[in-house]
């Protein structure tokens, strides 16, 4: 009998500390590799007992740095990041790096803007076969290796920035080669391809392309240190490809809203504007996954107060809980409605949907039954700092969508 109870004690001591190790794996699985700090503020990683948190002391690595590579310490990137180690019993058990952005102040906009965004060179989103003169059936692109999301860029060795420009570089070859370079990932390729003559007397390559996007959306911020205005919160994808448009310039356009569509179930909603004879806000500059950037150059329609900046949030400064947005569904007039923020991912650094915000607003129910198209990029407002800006809606439940980290966006001024 003594026996028996002496190899269950050993037993539960052993599952005992399996759990503890558990719990440690777990804790230290759940902090993220890379966080955002603001200049002089300390990281708040939440860890359990035992676990040290110690800033990793950098002047030897910059100074390795320095050494192996020549580079200014004023213009060395590690100026902007901070290591720190997690520790147990003098143990080395996890680095998370930090980084550091300058502390500052942004006006919260949520005026509807229009964006125009413009390719470099011309985007590829489909392909086809080609029939010749004589009824016979060609792919031209078959061997070239380019994908639908590649870039066209050249057409023997001429540059191309629309697809009037491409038709009619491939109109004067005659049916003759031509060198075709376009962008593939990070990698640049020429190769040559046979133009098809078909019975129209016209040439085709057999690809289909774009050379612009546009949409309507919500203008998030204004930083005055940069002179940027931020938008969406996330970027503007191809509609063929799904990727994230790489662009070469664009512009921020007044809009005028025509229509408010009420979102459903199932049925998201969204605004309906217009982009004709408008005017330029600003001139864009990056489409990133966290939103789309722009210096402005008029100052003319949207309201630039200053004495309405406020300062951004950092994500352990975000509690769940009331907040509210700021969003235009009339033109000419923005209004902040109540939202609550039902969950925070504050280890998520990959994508932009940082938080789960709800609608509780009766007065922004009735008018959109929720998140509605368009509404992307809306500020949103806790405890008098910016937290982040709505981005999706949830095709389920309209009344609910996601928003994105004040502190991602701020990382991606320029």
């Amino acid at each position: 009998m003594f026996f028996h109870s002496k190899k269950l004690l050993v037993f539960l001591g052993i599952v005992i500390i399996l759990l503890i190790v558990l719990v440690y794996v777990v804790n230290l699985n759940a902090i993220p590799n890379s966080i955002i700090l603001f200049e002089d503020s300390k990281p708040s990683l939440e860890t359990i007992a035992g676990i040290k948190v110690k800033e990793v002391d950098s002047k030897k690595e910059d100074e390795a740095l320095q050494i192996s590579t020549n580079i200014d310490k004023n213009i060395s990137n590690t100026a902007q990041r901070k290591k720190y180690n997690l520790s147990i019993l003098g143990i080395n058990l996890k680095t998370v790096t930090a980084n550091i952005i300058e502390d500052r102040k942004v006006i919260p906009l949520g005026n509807i803007a229009g964006l125009k965004l413009y390719t470099e060179g011309v985007l590829v989103v489909g392909t086809s076969e080609v029939k010749d003169e004589n009824g016979n059936i060609y792919k031209p692109y078959e061997n070239l290796g380019i994908e639908i999301g590649d870039s066209i860029l050249k057409i023997n060795n001429t540059d191309i920035h629309s697809t009037e420009e491409l038709l009619e570089c491939v109109s004067k070859c005659k049916g003759e080669k031509i060198n075709l370079t376009y962008r593939n990932g990070e990698k640049e390729i020429t190769s040559n391809i046979q133009p098809i003559k078909t019975s129209e007397n016209t040439y085709k390559l057999g690809l289909w392309v774009r050379d612009a996007a546009a949409g309507i959306g919500t203008l998030s911020f204004y930083d005055k240190l940069t002179n940027s205005i931020v938008s969406l919160g996330h970027g503007i994808q191809d509609i063929d490809t799904g990727d994230i448009v790489e662009i070469s310039s664009g512009e921020f356009v007044t809009t005028s809203i025509n229509n408010v569509k009420i979102g459903k179930k199932q049925n998201p909603g969204k605004i309906e504007g217009s982009i004709e004879n408008s005017n330029k806000i600003g001139e864009i500059y990056s489409n990133t996954k966290f939103g789309v950037y722009g210096h402005i150059v008029s100052n003319e329609y949207i309201d630039l107060d200053s004495s309405k900046e406020v300062s951004i949030a950092l994500r352990n400064e975000i509690k769940e809980g009331e907040a509210t947005i700021i969003s235009t569904l009339e033109n000419g007039k923005t209004e902040s409605y109540k939202v609550n923020i039902q969950k925070v991912f504050k280890n998520n650094n990959e994508n932009n949907k940082s938080m789960i915000v709800k609608v509780t607003d009766k007065k922004l129910l009735q008018q959109t039954g929720g998140i509605i198209q368009g509404m992307s990029g809306s500020p949103i407002i806790q405890n008098g700092k910016l937290v982040g800006a709505l981005t999706h809606v949830l095709v389920s439940d309209p009344t609910t969508g996601y928003g994105v980290f004040a502190d991602l966006m701020v990382n991606e001024l320029k």
